[in-house]
């Protein structure tokens, strides 16, 4: 049954974090028609977009928090994550795992939150950081769409937090898959779905 009594939210409520989740350096220097992990059409324009939703944020005084997967050259942090599609990757003595600094304007100075399993939330200190920024609001961009995004998303959303994810800086292991995690995110929040334009005029409001 429908929900009746949703309250109407607007895009950003109290405080804001953007959440850049999992853009790493192998988006741009990987060329490789095989890849450890399937990519959609036009996920390297995506990630490229984000840089969008991190200057506004910048811009306006938002928090930027940047999510870094990465796994041990043993691969025993690995867990049930090889059972599926999904082959080695983010090993932390790959170049292709950093963060891609140069095109995501990573500072110094930034929240970095490594990560070994898809929810930024598991395992990590995130929680720590939302915490001490009084983050009402999660803004989520980056990759993929149906994983990483989706379940740090699902997680914020359990943990009682509005949560955001900015539809064309995001991008999936297919578009099939991009598309039902984009639906399956705004059936647990309304609204949560908004595109680059809206979020960036939401930011400038603040």
């Amino acid at each position: 049954m429908a929900n009746l009594n949703k309250v109407e939210r607007s895009l950003i409520e109290g405080r804001a974090a953007l959440i850049v989740v999992d853009i790493q350096s192998s988006t741009f220097i990987d060329a490789s028609e095989v890849r450890s992990i399937d990519n959609m059409p036009g996920y390297r324009d995506r990630m490229e977009a984000a840089r969008g939703a991190i200057d506004a944020a910048r811009e306006c005084g938002i928090p930027v928090i940047f999510i870094q997967e990465v796994h041990h050259p043993s691969g025993v942090d690995f867990g049930r994550e090889l059972d599926g599609d999904e082959d080695v990757h983010c090993l932390e003595d790959n170049p292709k795992t950093a963060l891609a600094v140069e095109q995501m304007d990573v500072r110094a100075d930034d929240i970095v939150i490594r990560k070994r399993r898809y929810s930024a939330f598991f395992g990590t200190d995130f929680e720590i950081y939302l915490k001490g920024l009084k983050i009402d609001t999660l803004i989520l961009v980056g990759g993929l769409t149906d994983v990483c995004v989706h379940y740090t998303f699902v997680d914020g959303h359990q943990s009682d937090y509005f949560c955001r994810v900015i539809e064309d800086c995001v991008a999936g292991s297919s578009v099939e898959a991009h598309e039902a995690a984009l639906r399956a995110m705004e059936y647990l929040q309304t609204g949560a779905v908004r595109s680059l334009s809206e979020v960036q005029a939401a930011m400038r409001e603040q």
